[in-house]
């Protein structure tokens, strides 16, 4: 396994998970900050080999090698971070780190958070739990599944990407890094206690044992043990209305998202409610998320017909149906048992086609034979045809389907699966995950019309706030992730492969009648990047998200040199 040095580049490594787990926390803590305070406020610079980063209400000055400088300012961080103490410059560690952040967001908004510590070190410990279970954990051996489960440090603009709740022992048995998967547990619930809507026979037959007036209700087993004592569910198992069947049936296996699960013989994904705080958010399938994923899959369905013919290579997971339970008008309990059912991706891809999630792809640290340094290594390694098939495949639906369609969908990189083909070049782009997807009001009166308030409101974007999704997700979440784990193969490639991404949105904007929004990203607008820092510091939902301006490389006159 390859992990990130604490004293250098990544490299095959003899120090230990709490070094590695120091080091990788200090350094996304680091990104957050540059990304969200120091350079919109202009207190960052390069100097050479080095980034010199002050915070101005904390009056600290700290400094940090660097291993690759990006375009974007999402550099590549090599070594220890120092402090300048006015002789001298000390080392500091991601504890320190994280207390000037939070001395300088409290200064900066006049806003304590009392949580933030906890979850910075949360994340950190979680890290470090990790990589001593990888040590002698069975890994996946199909490729896909590996790839969920490679994402060891999470996501690297997130001050806290891999904080949960509870303690090891309580998602142990259920996070996706160490390999595990499980069996679920089952309820068998009177057909006057079930709410559900659309296609539910892949549910059904994960464990048909349904009879007479019950129905089966697959349960995460960690979410029962969370909700299992609820005193309504007690009555109805009580008095017959709901039995508990047992943990039995086909092991699952947890994806990225952690909550949803995929069996691979049934080829299927259930998603899960989990009262769990995962990164920002307790996982929750709300009520109008159930009921809204199958009003979404009704309407996406033909759209996606088009955009896949449009666009060969492109497909959308469906979301044909869910079921919960509807108990004495609770919604913790309708909201913490709904499960929602996903298609599989054997019926999408074509033969000879592997899928990987993008995000294992991306990865920073090639920890995972998905990553896209491996990708090149299976072929000829021209990074630039490979970056041409990925741009070929990745852009076109989204944009089609934002601007012709009136869509807005997340592709971010764990909402994207990617077939490759045997010499690692991209042949494939499935999206998934209808949470996300929103539509604009002025394409979907009529079918907006006809949903209940209370499922229609939280589907819609206005056309800014949408395009501000769109463009995050599709091109600073993604797209510029993928290219970062491309340029580290060779930095000089930086400025073409940004040059490649220019190509391909002036092709796709002169084919779509050159949208304003496209021409604006082309003329070399900021690009909005979430604020995940922000968000979490004031303890918001993902909803609630603000973007900080990205210096853009998609202008004419960008300059497309690095020096150093």
């Amino acid at each position: 396994m390859t992990l990130p040095s604490t004293s250098g580049a990544v490299l095959a490594t003899t120090d230990s998970p709490a070094q590695v787990a120091d080091a990788v926390t200090a350094h996304t803590l680091l990104n957050c900050l540059i990304r969200e305070l120091s350079a919109p406020e202009r207190q960052v610079t390069v100097d050479k080999d080095r980034l010199l980063l002050w915070l101005p209400r904390r009056d600290v000055l700290l400094r940090v090698p660097l291993r690759r400088i990006s375009l974007i300012g999402a550099h590549r961080f090599d070594g220890q971070i120092k402090r300048y103490d006015g002789a001298s410059w000390s080392p500091i560690g991601w504890r320190e780190l994280a207390g000037y952040i939070q001395d300088e967001l409290e200064l900066r908004t006049g806003v304590a958070n009392d949580e933030f510590l906890d979850q910075v070190t949360d994340s950190r410990n979680t890290i470090r739990t990790v990589l001593d279970q990888r040590a002698t954990a069975a890994l996946p051996q199909d490729p896909y599944l590996e790839s969920e489960q490679s994402l060891v440090f999470g996501h690297r603009f997130h001050p806290s990407p891999k904080s949960r709740t509870g303690d090891p022992e309580d998602w142990l048995d259920y996070g996706p890094e160490t390999g595990t998967r499980f069996p679920l547990r089952y309820l068998a619930v009177h057909r006057r206690l079930v709410r559900e809507e659309g296609d539910l026979s892949r549910l059904d037959a994960l464990h048909p044992d349904g009879r007479g007036d019950y129905l089966t209700l697959p349960v995460h087993p960690w979410q029962y043990r969370l909700l299992g004592d609820h005193p309504a569910l007690r009555r109805a198992m009580a008095a017959g209305s709901i039995t508990d069947t047992g943990i039995t049936g086909p092991d699952f296996t947890p994806t990225a998202s952690v909550r949803t699960l995929y069996q691979p013989d049934a080829d299927t994904f259930l998603k899960f409610s989990l009262n769990v705080r995962l990164t920002n958010c307790v996982r929750k399938n709300a009520a109008y998320e159930l009921s809204g994923a199958v009003a979404l899959n009704r309407l996406l369905h033909p759209v996606f017909a088009a955009i896949g013919q449009a666009h060969p290579g492109s497909s959308l997971l469906p979301e044909p149906g869910y079921r919960t339970l509807a108990l004495d008008g609770d919604l913790s309990l309708l909201e913490g048992f709904g499960v929602i059912v996903r298609s599989g991706l054997r019926a999408h891809l074509r033969p000879g086609v592997t899928p990987l999630l993008a995000a294992a792809i991306a990865d920073e640290h090639p920890t995972s034979p998905a990553q896209v340094s491996r990708l090149l290594a299976r072929g000829d390694g021209d990074a630039l045809a490979w970056w041409d098939a990925y741009l070929g495949l990745l852009l076109p639906p989204v944009l089609t389907a934002y601007f012709e369609h009136g869509i807005v969908l997340e592709p971010h990189l764990q909402n994207v699966v990617v077939g490759v083909r045997a010499d690692g070049t991209p042949a494939q782009m499935l999206f998934r995950d209808l949470e996300g997807t929103k539509l604009l009001p002025e394409h979907h009166r009529e079918f907006l019309a006809a949903l209940p308030e209370d499922v229609r409101e939280p589907m819609t974007y206005d056309a800014e706030r949408g395009w501000n999704r769109v463009a995050y997700c599709l091109l600073v979440n993604h797209t510029a992730e993928v290219l970062a784990a491309l340029a580290d193969t060779d930095p000089a490639l930086e400025p073409a492969l940004w040059g490649l991404v220019r190509d391909h949105l002036d092709a796709h904007s002169r084919s779509a009648g050159e949208p304003p929004r496209l021409r604006a990203l082309l003329s070399g607008v900021p690009l909005p990047a979430k604020a995940n820092l922000l968000l979490r510091w004031s303890r918001q939902a993902d909803r609630h998200a603000g973007y900080v301006p990205l210096p853009s490389p998609l202008g004419e006159g960008f300059p497309r040199e690095v020096t150093r």
